[in-house]
């Protein structure tokens, strides 16, 4: 056997289903074998696994084991002379494992290769090559330095920022989102440690194949795209738990030596402090919009209950202090509940739910108020200036802080998409009719591989795309994969990943369209919200 490509996964089917039909392909004319290792995903990875890739290897867990432990389960079993590891939230180009069989037979002092990994808006990732994080190296990643000396060799030693990214290089560490491995290395290093449920497990391999003797190699010539935390969608605050538990093992484990002391400690308390940190970023960015509401609301109606006594009566506290507290408090809890209740908290928000929530919670007030006997009927005027405030106010405001570009509510005024299709006639006709159950885009017209292609929607052929993009002023391409290989896509998206092009593919099979954080179904759509990306960068 030559291969055995092992793929962990967990709750994302669509991704899988596109990563599976992929390694499909790159597995023409290879003796190789495909596991799945399924950590309890309850979107129907597994049914969809069976039916469509008979072939495949499933492995299926009671409950989520983790990354190691999962892909420990299938190197076990399986045969191969070599072993990929693999994340669901890639693609491989067709010849992917063929050029990496290739390389790894020439380079006997080879343990392990990563590959060019570009993410799904067809930028390079930086991931693609690093170095060892040692302390001081990651010092200088949380810090942020090696950001503003991106190609020092000493400052920006954790992604290896002075080597040519073109090049064939050795690179210290490779990830596990493409990780192939010779099996000979794994029988001296031993498998991944179990005590990284999630995060730094590669790194930790990768140390461990350079200290038993071994190089590892990064491999430009073969590319991959991987959308990049797809496969380890969870709670933010439980993956950032997680993350910084890696980095302390990881620490602990292979920097324990006396001289590393001083920088040990500083790296600890970095550690710790940058979890407390993005710990509070997560919950600030879950309390924010309804933290801001309640501050809007009770100082609109507090506000006004002070002008109109002082109109009213004189200046004098006409209203018991009770009844001013009770008041701002019941329409702050009901506003609340009922924005709630319409969506009106998800971030980002829609300012569509916001105003479905103030009215349902002015509706709710004006009844209860209706049914109130006679001499508990306070203030009409207060009442009113309260549905002001929620129907009103609390949208006007909401609006301010979509235009301020926080991302906690959606911009109401940023154009619909422009979207463009690559692909034949009968892949538009597909995207088109997932499109169609959606009001939120212009569709710009198709992109044909043929030169000769002249249907009336073509607006230019493959070659031409950077000028079509521009031309056409468009914002989202969508390619269908029936018709095109991956290579031809990867080299479209280099054309223009410096643009700020949105890149989404539309697989064979099932009326999906993928891209880096959604997936658009023909009935529906959902948002998948990325991990804490400054976290994850740091330790994949």
């Amino acid at each position: 056997m030559d291969l055995s490509v092992i793929i962990v996964n967990y709750n994302v089917r669509f991704f899988l289903e596109q990563c599976l039909n992929s390694v499909r392909h790159a597995c023409t004319n290879i003796n190789c074998e495909i596991f799945v290792v399924d950590n309890n995903s309850a979107d129907g990875s597994c049914s969809m696994v069976i039916s469509q890739f008979p072939q495949v290897r499933l492995i299926r867990n009671k409950k989520n084991v983790g990354y190691s432990v999962a892909n420990n389960q299938a190197i076990r079993e399986s045969k191969g002379d070599f072993i990929l590891l693999l994340n669901p939230d890639t693609i491989v180009e067709e010849d992917t494992f063929l050029k990496c069989l290739h390389f790894m037979r020439e380079h006997n002092d080879a343990g392990a290769l990563g590959v060019r990994m570009i993410n799904g808006n067809g930028k390079q990732l930086p991931e693609s090559k690093r170095g060892i994080p040692t302390p001081r190296a990651a010092l200088f990643k949380l810090s942020g330095l090696s950001a503003v000396f991106p190609k020092s060799p000493e400052i920006n030693k954790y992604y290896l920022g002075h080597l040519d990214g073109s090049a064939t290089t050795e690179a210290e560490i490779i990830s596990g989102a493409f990780m192939f491995l010779r099996r000979k290395v794994l029988d001296k290093t031993g498998l991944l440690d179990e005590a990284f449920f999630m995060y730094g497990e590669d790194i930790d391999l990768s140390y461990r194949i350079i200290k038993a003797g071994f190089k590892n190699y990064y491999f430009p010539d073969a590319r991959i795209i991987h959308y990049k935390g797809e496969s380890t969608r969870e709670s933010e605050i439980n993956n950032t738990v997680i993350f910084y538990k890696a980095m302390l093992i990881y620490v602990k484990k292979h920097f324990s030596e006396r001289k590393h002391i001083a920088l040990l400690f500083i790296l600890n308390a970095a550690i710790y402090i940058g979890g407390l940190v993005a710990l509070g970023k997560n919950i600030l960015k879950r309390i924010a919009l309804p933290l801001l509401d309640t501050i809007v609301l009770c100082g609109s109606i507090a506000t006004f209950i002070w002008l109109w006594e002082q109109q009213k009566f004189g200046g004098v506290n006409y209203y018991p202090v009770s009844f001013k507290i009770t008041t701002v408090s019941v329409f702050a809890v009901v506003t609340l509940l009922s924005v709630g209740l319409a969506g009106g908290y998800k971030v980002p928000a829609r300012q569509s739910d916001t105003l479905k929530g103030s009215l349902l919670s002015s509706v709710i007030i004006i009844a209860v108020y209706s049914i109130l006997p006679l001499e508990l009927r306070f203030s009409r005027a207060v009442i009113l200036w309260g549905i002001f405030s929620s129907v009103a106010i609390i949208p006007v405001f909401r609006l301010f802080i979509a235009l301020s570009g926080s991302g906690l509510v959606k911009n109401p005024f940023i154009k619909a998409r422009r979207i463009l299709i690559v692909g034949e006639k009968d892949g538009f006709g597909n995207v088109k009719s997932i499109l169609c159950q959606k009001d939120d885009f212009n569709l710009l017209g198709r992109v044909s591989l043929l030169d000769v292609d002249s249907d009336p929607e073509v607006l230019g052929n493959l070659n031409q795309i950077s000028d079509v993009i521009r031309i056409n002023n468009a914002n989202e391409i969508i390619f269908s994969t029936s018709e095109m290989t991956i290579s031809q896509i990867i080299n479209s998206m280099y054309l223009f990943a410096n643009s700020n092009v949105t890149i989404k593919i539309a697989p064979p099979g099932e009326g999906v369209i993928i891209g880096s954080k959604s997936v658009e179904f023909i009935k529906d759509i959902y948002s998948v919200e990325a991990p804490v990306k400054d976290l994850i960068d740091i330790l994949p």
